[in-house]
């Protein structure tokens, strides 16, 4: 195949699935993603030959530049990011109300961002590319989807570019940052912008740091997690000058099923966390308005290229 590519602007679906035919499945093993994921497999995913981890720290160098001159038309306030499992299927009612938050947060003019991939990844940029349509609508396209439930099944991929074409968005932008490490997980076409890297630890870092309008953590298994406490840390040191929302979405799985609420709770009240802004609810509408009533006192100016507060 070609060489993989050293980026000045963000990848599109258009990029990546160069190739994607929606009426063949098959298709998309020609695409660019595809063909970039096979030379990651055939090369190795932690390579020790320089000629293969060079031109990989070049290219994710490169996304990271665009990334951040991407985010410049944005207040750091203004990112928001939704942490969740891949595995959460298109007929969960879960995934529903991901999207309906995501794409009220969107029209309230928040860039929503996530690891890019299928699940509640997904739902965040199906979400967001809903924005501006009526709930009806949105209901309309997630039958389109759930013809298959799961990015495992026949038509996943073709089904989202049904949707797409069916309702074409101009106008509202989304932000996905998946990773080639996790490469047999397709990327969304949802979302407008897409930051692809080969490591994923700078991917996961990058989520995190950017959303400094809130974190909302749908449910997940270990990769999510993972990311939870990645998000304390840095809100316990105030990595970005402020400590961000960290909204959990589901009682019954983050205080019961994985009880990480309760957990973090407690080490708020003994001291041992500082800062935390926590929450938990069930109703979308509960989780919207906790990120909208968020208004961070930014006493300096800086750049979101220095990942910190502008």
């Amino acid at each position: 195949m070609e060489s993989f590519q050293i980026r000045r602007e963000l990848y599109t679906a258009e990029d990546l699935y160069d190739r994607f035919d929606p009426e063949d499945d098959s298709s998309y093993g020609r695409c660019y993603d595809a063909l970039v994921y096979a030379d990651v497999v055939k090369d190795g995913k932690r390579s020790r030959d320089l000629s293969v981890t060079l031109p990989r720290t070049i290219h994710d160098h490169s996304i990271s530049s665009a990334l951040f001159r991407f985010l410049a038309d944005w207040a750091p306030s203004d990112v928001v990011g939704v942490m969740g499992g891949h595995a959460m299927k298109r007929s969960d009612p879960a995934y529903r109300k991901v999207a309906l938050v995501s794409k009220k947060l969107t029209e309230q003019g928040k860039l929503m961002v996530s690891g890019g991939g299928p699940g509640a990844m997904e739902a965040t940029h199906f979400g967001a590319w809903m924005a501006g349509r009526g709930d009806d609508e949105l209901d309309e396209a997630l039958r389109i989807l759930q013809e298959a439930d799961t990015f495992a099944d026949k038509g996943w991929l073709s089904t989202a570019f049904r949707v797409r074409e069916r309702f074409p968005q101009k106008q509202y932008r989304s932000l996905g940052i998946p990773t080639w490490l996790y490469g047999h997980e397709p990327p969304t076409p949802f979302a407008t912008h897409i930051a692809k890297y080969f490591e994923n630890s700078i991917r996961e870092d990058n989520i995190l740091t950017i959303a400094v309008g809130g974190v909302i953590f749908s449910p997940g298994s270990a990769g999510t997690l993972q990311e939870v406490f990645q998000e304390t840390a840095q809100d316990h040191y105030k990595t970005c000058d402020v400590s961000s929302p960290i909204v959990f979405f589901g009682k019954e799985f983050w205080q019961k099923t994985v009880p990480l609420y309760p957990f973090l709770d407690s080490l708020m009240k003994s001291g041992y966390y500082k800062d935390l802004l926590l929450s938990i609810h069930d109703d979308p509408e509960d989780i919207i308005r906790e990120i909208l009533s968020f208004h961070p006192d930014m006493p300096r100016t800086a750049q979101h290229g220095k990942l910190t507060l502008k």
